[in-house]
């Protein structure tokens, strides 16, 4: 399957740690190098702000998809290719979902991994064949692969839905491994 676009999942917030921003900047302008139209949650601000404006400043295309009630809280990107308003977070899991061709997360929070997880899900289910990566960006995600790896060893997700889960270290291994599909 050829890579077109890629649908990032990441915070709305900054976090503490620089290196959050930095590898939003740096997942930008590899996308846009990467010919591949950005799919994202639409927001100007925090982590999302950096990745759409990393894109956008390296010629790339970016689609972003936001809740009305979230337009104004969010502070919708202005500049984006392309801007989807949708009524609910569930439609606009759906408007990106059916955008992209692949998933990408980044460091975030609940709705980072709510999205994460749906995706994810769709997969395990055979809804979708999409690759799912997850940034594991300093071992910010070490507590989440901790508990999957106890829930394999519970019986509770099976060896073959934890394949839909690659993991990664940083951006530049997420496009790397995306080149590959």
């Amino acid at each position: 399957m050829a890579i077109t676009s890629v649908c990032v999942f990441l915070g709305s917030a900054r976090g503490h740690d620089p290196a959050f921003a930095a590898a939003a900047a740096e997942l930008g302008r590899a996308i846009a190098a990467a010919g591949w139209t950005l799919v994202y949650g639409g927001a100007s601000v925090g982590c999302m702000g950096v990745l759409a404006d990393a894109a956008l400043d390296a010629g790339g295309r970016v689609h972003g998809v936001i809740p009305g009630d979230m337009r104004e809280r969010e502070l919708a990107h202005p500049r984006l290719t392309r801007l989807d308003v949708v009524a609910s977070m569930a439609e606009r899991k759906d408007v990106m979902f059916a955008a992209a061709d692949a998933f990408i997360t980044l460091p975030g929070g609940f709705g980072t991994l709510d999205e994460l997880f749906e995706a994810l899900t769709g997969a395990l289910l055979g809804h979708h064949r999409k690759p799912c990566l997850l940034v594991d960006l300093g071992g910010y995600y070490r507590p989440l692969l901790d508990w999957i790896e106890h829930g394999l060893a519970r019986g509770l997700i099976r060896p073959a839905h934890r394949a839909c889960l690659e993991v990664v270290p940083d951006p530049a291994a997420a496009v790397a491994a995306l080149r590959i599909c």
